[in-house]
Order: C-alpha cells, then structure tokens, then sequence
C-alpha cells in the first residue's frame, strides 16, 4: 500500500475544479487577501480556509464529487478549503526563516505530516489537526512545483507516533523527536515520486504520509497565475487519526 492514489479524470470533479478555479482567480487578485496569504517571499499563496465553498462541499453550486468519495468517510461538514498557489522562484526565503529550514523545503520539499503543529520558541511539535485524510484537486494544468510523496512512508510514520503515544491522550504528548527520527528513516528508505494531476483528477493521501512540495524548477509550466490546487482535510478525532 504507497498511501495515495491519484484518480482518473471526472467529469463530476472536472465541474467542481473549473468553478473553483473562477473563484480563485478572484480571490488570488484581491491586494488585502493576497498580502494576508503569501509566503516565501511571496512565491506561495497558503490559502488555508481560503475558498468559499458550502458546507457540502459544493461552490458556485456546483456539487463536490467525484469516484474519490467510495474511498473516503465524507464529513457531515465540508470545510473551507485550502487554496494553495505556487508562483515562479518557489521556494523563495522569509527573514523569519533560518538558513536550515530554507534548505530543508529545498532539499526535502518540506516534507512534513499534516497537523504535527510547531509551537513555542522551542518550536516542539503536537498534534493540533488531526485530519482524516488529504484530498488535492488540481483547479489548472501545471507541471511546475508539483506534490512530492514518499509511498509507503505513512507506516513508518504512523507505528512511530503510536509507539511514542502509547496509552497517553494523543494530543498532550511532546511528538517532536519520534517525528523527527521517523521522518529520518524515511529519508533512509523511500525515494520521493513527484504527483502530477490535471483539472478533473483527484489526489488521496493517507493522514500519515510525509509529503511536501517540490521547487519551481527550470524550464516547468503553469499558467499565468500560477500553480493552483484545492485541498481538503476533514479534521476526525485525535484517537481515530492515530488509529486509522
């Protein structure tokens, strides 16, 4: 099991995508709500909670669906979703960023588990979101910085954080050196596969596969508004994000 799947192009999906694609064109011209999303010297639009789409998931009523939906438990409640825009030079450097992260989103693609959130000055890390699982709809056609997954890693992150969690509630235990360590071993074992996908396409990922995104490379193409891709993460609770 590699713990993603990407899906064949839906016509269900391929609706959904072009209407949010409308909609994040216009949310990506707004000045206040670009200054309140760019990161990376302004070579990423984070996006977090960014589109409007209903609490069914539908936007500009246009339904949510698509063949991923036998594969998952859909929420009773369709989050906002994350509107998440590459731009050329990605990834550029914050002041805020040391030298060691920048590197590390170069090297590594930033690769990460969602919801392990950093905190403090410290920056330990806990689980703050768990996320029943990761759903990417591509809203245009793009090669540039495309979605990085190590296949198969969400075992070794997934037996790692329970073995570090035991008995305890999930989200009061100090996860920062059992991530740290799986996600070394994964480095160890797995190569990285770049995910590509196109408008009417979905992508599944486990809650537990360490995946990131890789840099704007030489030669890559997007359209003039560069990479855009929705994402989903219905949030389940803690003991079932670590269970599942």
């Amino acid at each position: 099991m590699s713990g993603f799947r990407v899906f064949d192009p839906d016509p269900a999906t391929l609706r959904w995508a072009q209407a949010a694609h409308r909609v994040a064109l216009e949310l990506a011209r707004d000045p206040a709500i670009r200054a309140e999303n760019l990161r990376h010297a302004g070579t990423w639009f984070v996006g977090v909670d960014a589109l409007p789409n209903d609490p069914d998931g539908s936007i500009g009523g246009v339904p949510l669906h698509g063949p991923w939906v036998d594969f998952i438990e859909p929420p009773d409640h369709w989050h906002r979703a994350q509107l998440s825009i590459v731009y050329p030079g990605y990834p550029g450097q914050d002041p805020s960023e040391s030298d060691a992260n920048h590197r590390f989103r170069i090297n590594r693609h930033a690769a990460h588990v969602d919801g392990l959130l950093p905190e403090g000055a410290a920056r330990r890390r806990y689980l703050r979101e768990p996320h029943g699982f990761i759903l990417g709809l591509p809203l245009n056609q793009a090669d540039a910085a495309p979605l990085m997954v190590w296949p198969g890693s969400h075992r070794i992150m997934g037996d790692a954080l329970r073995r570090a969690i035991g008995d305890s509630a999930p989200e009061t235990v100090d996860l920062t050196e059992a991530y740290g360590a799986a996600r070394r071993q994964v480095f160890e074992a797995i190569e990285p596969v770049q995910v590509l996908a196109r408008p009417g396409q979905a992508t599944l990922l486990h809650r537990h596969l360490l995946h990131g995104v890789a840099p704007w490379a030489k030669g890559a193409t997007a359209p003039p508004e560069g990479r855009m891709i929705a994402y989903f993460r219905p949030q389940i609770s803690a003991s079932a994000w670590l269970n599942g």
